[in-house]
């Protein structure tokens, strides 16, 4: 049976002058998006993409990417910012820099994040230019960068980087038991399809080192890699949900403009059809949902979303068919139909 949604809500609003979060008051953040999240030293980070001062979206001191620790990582409780990564001057500084120039590196914009070993990394894409319409842009390059010194600083090797497009321009991580980081990846754009890799945790720096599903087993090539959903895809995010023994995925589809979901047993799918959550009729301009990591997903689901006209981030809750209860026989439990990945625990 499909996973049904029974409805949406916005809890509140995380980001900017009206948040709940005066971000614009104590770091200047006036105006930001993405809001994808991660757990490091048991403690959830929060990255923005593009991030301005004074005058919102355009304005003044206009930062690529910046990052805010979560004081209350329940949800319910609208996530209260316990800080940003500042400079001296206090308010939120960029952490992987840009050139800022047009046709060469417009900005660069961090895709997704995760804890390793104590090391923060981050997934970024360098933007060449941004299209003239919505949902197309160009991308130069994409790559990671890693901080040792929780988010203070950061390197961003020139060896860890994907020169060619290759259709994971944007990433959603999932660490898994196996050993193994897989990622989702998009390409540059929001009408592309969805495919996946993988690579050992030890080697996410070597690009060579990645193997990519090619729709019945592992390959080196990249260009082997299978769509396992189809376009269009923006912004996306994935997470393992144990009362429904199933994996969440929750994307923009820019041609339906809502953000929907699909479910699978494994990794590798296949996908449920997918299901509009929230459309732009209910909140104008929305994108970039990003599940709130480490939730346990029955009846309730927590993600963040941008909205374009606000250009700020917002906390959503929906709600879903609770799992029905697990089926008992003398040995116990019994176990869900497949072989899913097993998630490791976020708290890294």
């Amino acid at each position: 049976m499909p996973l049904r949604v029974l409805g949406t809500e916005m809890m509140n609003q995380v980001t900017g002058k009206n948040s709940r979060n005066d971000t614009a008051a104590r770091w200047g953040v006036y105006g930001t998006d993405l809001g994808h999240m991660f757990w490091h030293r048991d403690r959830l980070y929060m990255v923005f993409g593009d991030t301005f001062g004074a005058g919102g979206f355009g304005g003044k001191n206009w930062r690529s990417n910046v990052m805010a620790r979560i004081a209350d990582t329940d949800p319910r409780h609208g996530f209260p910012f316990e800080s940003m990564i500042t400079g001296p001057d206090g308010a939120a500084k960029e952490l992987i820099r840009s050139r800022k120039i047009d046709g060469d590196e417009k900005t660069v914009i961090p895709t997704q994040g995760i804890s390793l070993g104590g090391r923060i990394y981050l997934h970024y894409m360098s933007v060449r230019h941004w299209g003239l319409t919505g949902g197309n842009w160009t991308v130069g390059h994409s790559g990671l960068a890693y901080s040792d010194d929780d988010g203070q600083t950061w390197a961003a090797p020139a060896g860890a980087t994907w020169r060619e497009a290759c259709g994971f321009e944007q990433v959603a991580f999932i660490m898994a038991k196996d050993g193994f980081l897989y990622s989702f990846g998009i390409p540059e754009g929001r009408f592309g399809g969805v495919r996946l890799r993988r690579v050992g945790r030890e080697h996410i720096l070597t690009p060579d080192a990645y193997e990519y599903w090619d729709g019945t087993k592992w390959e080196a090539d990249p260009k082997t890699a299978a769509v396992v959903v189809p376009a269009p895809a923006g912004e996306l995010s994935v997470a393992w949900s144990e009362p429904h023994h199933r994996w969440l995925m929750m994307y923009l589809d820019e041609t339906r403009r809502a953000v929907v979901l699909r479910t699978a047993t494994t990794l590798t799918g296949p996908w449920s059809d997918a299901q509009a959550v929230v459309t732009a009729d209910q909140y104008p301009g929305l994108y970039a949902p990003y599940i709130v990591p480490g939730t346990e997903i029955d009846g309730d689901l927590y993600y963040t979303m941008s909205q374009w006209g606000p250009y700020n981030v917002f906390l959503m809750h929906t709600s879903l068919e609770p799992a029905a209860p697990a089926v008992v026989s003398d040995d116990g439990p019994v176990a869900p139909v497949g072989a899913p990945v097993t998630p490791v625990s976020s708290a890294n």
